[in-house]
């Protein structure tokens, strides 16, 4: 039996990145459905590479476990850690912020370019868009050599990620970029206006399908009439 709140969980354990995806994740609350952000209390204070993100799925699993009130669930890490495991354990709606990302985008431009945190975060975007069969679309993955902590700085971190939006933009030709990490949201507005291009949020983008899915039955399991 399902609940009527859409469940966000941050698979690390920083609650100012929670509470980063709550406020992006505020418009979309007029639709009516709750939607409650978690925070991964065993999972590590950021998710910088492939250990670090395998290593949360098990805890992950747990506490969307223990949401008795769950109508679907987002998995709030661009690489989504433990995706096809909940949708093993659940057959209520689930959805990976990389993956929405990545099927907005499409929806946007033709040539999508990802706004990476650090390099070793890319060889972990490249297995999971060469799952996906999405590559030929990819223009570029570039990162700001920032950690997730450093996000919250915007002398840090705004003219990098301006930078680096420009570089995909003018030298690898993407026309929609992609905010490739949780920790992001508050620079997507200034970020579009100052490289022309749309930019997709991915916890926002995950958000927003997960409600449709939830509204209209949809699971990965088949259409739902409970």
């Amino acid at each position: 039996m399902s609940g009527d709140t859409l469940i966000v969980i941050n698979p690390n354990a920083s609650q100012t990145v929670t509470d980063g995806i709550d406020a992006a994740v505020a418009p979309l609350r007029r639709f009516g459905t709750p939607i409650r952000c978690l925070t991964l209390a065993e999972g590590p204070l950021a998710i910088e590479n492939q250990r670090e993100a395998d290593l949360t799925i098990a805890p992950m699993l747990a506490l969307a476990a223990a949401q008795t009130d769950a109508a679907g669930y987002v998995i709030a890490c661009f690489g989504d850690p433990g995706l096809h495991a909940l949708r093993d354990q659940t057959a209520l709606p689930v959805t990976g912020i990389q993956e929405a990302a990545v099927m907005t985008a499409l929806s946007l431009g033709q040539r999508f370019g990802v706004i990476a945190i650090l390099p070793a975060s890319i060889p972990r975007h490249l297995r999971a868009f060469g799952a996906m069969g999405v590559l030929d679309r990819l223009a570029g993955d570039r990162a700001l050599g920032l950690g997730v902590a450093d996000l919250a700085d915007p002398d840090k971190s705004l003219n990098a990620m301006i930078a680096t939006g420009k570089r995909l933009r003018d030298e690898d030709g993407a026309n929609v970029l992609i905010m490739g990490c949780a920790g992001m949201a508050h620079y997507r507005s200034i970020l579009s206006t100052e490289t022309g291009l749309p930019v997709v949020e991915p916890c926002q983008a995950a958000v927003a399908m997960a409600l449709g899915q939830i509204a209209l039955s949809l699971s990965h399991k088949g259409s739902r009439h409970a």
